[in-house]
């Protein structure tokens, strides 16, 4: 039991699937269907298609294809379940779930938080706004440069003082509350977390609130407690794969394509403030593995704008790793001293927003600083920074990379390219047997915030599993890491097109194709399905892996041909093979002496050859005159009989 299928035809006929890829990479329109960058994988030429018109999509690069459903259960990694609720919610459609008892409880429960932290969220928001108590908190946003509309679009918040205050103003049940985070059990009942605190929600990308930030306000109440506390992770809420800001940021992120990783919320609001609204921080936790692959489904240029310098060599083994697993590149926007971004971005947005247009690449940043804190006027300065520079080139995986660093850092630091070589063969073999450290001094002069970011103890990088797509097969990959397709023949070519119009402009292709046209077996397979089926969507269900594959490249395929064009090709394909067949026999007979079989064949190599003759001024790319179609639609009826003697 589960959903039933009307609510699943429903909910895919009511989405509109260009506008939900959209939210995850920018499509344009070429011809019927829409085109961009893939987002399940790194390209620079858009091969991923969308067809509105069917609700398909498919990348040419990388094989992935499916519908809105499995989209969203592959960008997002959600259950069946959930992708087609999420997107019945957005299309204002009940989607009735006939699950078991176990499975609805459980699912009730969850939604029982998110309701409860929506509530909470509405309730420290108006709080804010509104109530007299917050006045203080009200003066301490508008001392940070955050104004009424900043608020709102944030939906800040205003904990009050009082015990239990959210507990008894909101309608929730003791177990949503206590297991959303937002009550705990106290020696006379319940009692709010978050109390004398400005309220920073947290929302998932996809906009459902799951957590709270409170920051204690100076001048107001005893100050006990940390500077900042985050909600308990939850049924909702886990930290090492929840972004703050990812769900106001998202569409400027995909657009842009690079995201801003900050430190704290009000850094990624001061990044807002400034122009920069693709800012996004972890809550309260170091960057990890599912971070990386949550922000690499919307864009693959992460800038780091933190306001100190890298953490070591523990952290560039990660950066390094992240960006080769994800296909991503990493970059530091280098930050003054002691400033953060949401100090910047009301002292000196403009030096913010450089900061960020001049971000450099995470092995540039980490060389330059290297080099920058030696004095470079002196042969004992420009040695010490080389020798620096060289540690951390050490560190970088590629050959190629590391080389081109020690040319960069012999020019700045006047010391001979093959002599930096030596030095960078040396750290290498330190590196490589787990000696590479930094001199504890120069760690700290080079370390700074950023290392809080990278601190907590991680687990191994694990490999993924493929994402979850219901209908998605990546095609294999060659030596190049690229599919292999084989070459195409120009009767598969006329084949594809005509495929691709019955699809199409069903209309124009009615009773002018033919099973017997199709050369190709799979060619051949499609067109069956697509010919007892009652639609597109019903022959892909009913028809295997392959047959599937080809139908959904084709809703995505512009034909290059009209449905006369296509035709007269695919007919002067299979004819022209037949008459290599039956020329092929008459040899055969005539070398084996049956002069009866040679005579049955001669009229009709003479008759087909008269007729291909007709075909052969119709250049690629023309349309065909009368005649021509005339000459293709009387082949086709001689090719059906031919199957039907064959057969």
């Amino acid at each position: 039991m589960g959903i039933p299928d009307e609510d699943i035809v429903q909910v895919r006929a009511s989405t509109d699937i260009v506008a939900l890829i959209g939210e995850y990479t920018p499509l344009k329109r070429v011809g019927r269907r829409f085109v961009g960058l893939c987002p399940f994988h790194s390209e620079k030429s858009g091969s991923f298609s969308v067809n509105g018109e069917e609700g398909l999509y498919y990348c040419f690069g990388c094989g992935a294809k499916g519908d809105a459903i499995s989209f969203l259960r592959a960008i997002d990694g959600c259950s069946f379940v959930e992708a087609v609720e999420r997107l019945g919610a957005k299309a204002g459609i009940a989607v009735r779930n006939e699950a078991g008892e176990q499975d609805r409880k459980a699912r009730d429960e969850r939604q029982s938080l998110y309701d409860a932290m929506e509530k909470a969220v509405d309730f420290y928001h108006d709080r804010l706004l509104t109530h007299p108590d917050a006045a203080r908190a009200r003066q301490y946003l508008r001392s940070r440069g955050f104004a009424s509309d900043t608020v709102r679009q944030f939906r800040l918040g205003w904990a009050p003082e009082g015990g239990s205050q959210l507990t008894q103003g909101i309608k929730a049940n003791r177990a949503a509350l206590t297991g959303a985070g937002l009550s705990t059990q106290g020696s006379y009942g319940l009692r709010d977390v978050f109390r004398g605190r400005v309220i920073f929600p947290i929302f998932q990308a996809d906009g459902k609130a799951v957590a709270l930030g409170g920051r204690l306000v100076p001048g107001i109440g005893d100050g006990q407690g940390p500077k900042y506390r985050n909600s308990a992770e939850s049924r909702v809420y886990q930290k090492r794969s929840t972004l703050y800001g990812l769900n106001f940021a998202r569409q400027s992120i995909v657009h842009s394509g690079e995201v801003i990783v900050c430190e704290g919320y009000t850094d990624v609001i001061g990044c807002f403030r400034a122009g920069l609204p693709r800012a996004v921080a972890t809550c309260g936790t170091a960057l990890t593995d599912d971070h990386f692959k949550l922000l690499a489904r919307f864009g693959r240029r992460i800038i780091l704008a933190f306001d100190a310098d890298m953490a070591g060599q523990s952290a560039a083994a990660r950066f390094y790793e992240w960006e080769k697993r994800f296909e991503i590149e990493v970059a530091v926007a280098a930050m003054p001293p002691g400033i953060d971004p949401g100090e910047l971005a009301t002292s000196d947005p403009d030096q913010l927003r450089a900061a960020v247009a001049g971000a450099k690449s995470y092995l540039d940043f980490r060389v330059g600083r290297a080099i920058d804190t030696e004095d470079l006027k002196h042969p004992e300065g420009r040695a010490r920074a080389a020798e620096a520079a060289v540690a951390v080139i050490a560190e970088h995986p590629s050959d190629l990379v590391r080389d081109q660093y020690v040319v960069m850092t012999a020019d700045r630091t006047r010391i001979d390219t093959g002599r930096l070589r030596e030095l960078l063969e040396q750290a290498r073999r330190r590196h490589q047997h787990g000696q590479g450290r930094q001199d504890p001094k120069r760690g700290a002069a080079q370390g700074g915030t950023l290392r809080s970011a990278l601190q907590d103890d991680e687990p191994p990088l694990r490999d993924e599993d493929a994402p979850p797509d219901d209908i998605a097969r990546v095609a294999r990959p060659g030596p190049s890491g690229s599919p292999t397709r084989p070459r195409a023949t120009p009767g598969q070519r006329a084949g594809r097109d005509a495929l691709a119009l019955a699809i199409h402009e069903p209309a124009a292709m009615a009773h002018r194709i033919d099973e017997a046209l199709f050369a190709d077996p799979l060619q051949r397979r499609a067109f069956a399905a697509l010919a007892t089926a009652n639609n597109l969507r019903g022959a892909i269900e009913q028809s295997d892996d392959d047959v599937a594959d080809l139908l959904v490249q084709l809703a995505n395929y512009d034909p290059q041909a009209e449905a006369d064009q296509a035709i007269v090709a695919l007919v002067r394909s299979v004819a022209t093979g037949a008459l290599g067949d039956l020329q092929a026999e008459a040899r055969e007979a005539q070398l084996a002496g049956d002069d009866g079989r040679l005579r049955a064949i001669g009229p009709s190599v003479v008759w087909l050859k008269s007729q291909l003759e007709v075909f052969a001024d119709v250049g690629a790319g023309r349309h065909p005159p009368a005649p021509v179609v005339e000459a293709a639609d009387l082949l086709l009826g001689w090719l059906r009989s031919r199957q039907g003697e064959d057969s």
